[in-house]
C-alpha cells in the first residue's frame, strides 16, 4: 500500500459517490461499484475524509458515505 495507490482508490470511491443521484453509498455498495478490497476501501475513507470531501454517518445496517 503506498499513498499513489491509496489516492487512486480514493478517487475510484469519489467516482462511484459522484455517480449516485444522492452522492451517497454504503460500504457494501461502494465495494461492489469499485471492486475495491475493504481495507482498500478503508484507506481511501480515510484520505476522502481528510480532505473534507465525505462525512460518514451511520445507519440502521451499515455507515452510509456522502459526499459533501
Amino acid at each position: 500500500m503506498t499513498i499513489d495507490s491509496i489516492g487512486t482508490w480514493a478517487g475510484e470511491v469519489y467516482k462511484a459517490l459522484e455517480a449516485q443521484d444522492t452522492h451517497m453509498l454504503g460500504i457494501k455498495g461502494i465495494k461492489k461499484a469499485t471492486k475495491l478490497k475493504k481495507d482498500e476501501i478503508m484507506a481511501a475513507l480515510g484520505w476522502l475524509g481528510r480532505e473534507g470531501k465525505i462525512v460518514i454517518a451511520p445507519n440502521d445496517e451499515e455507515d452510509v458515505v456522502n459526499l459533501v
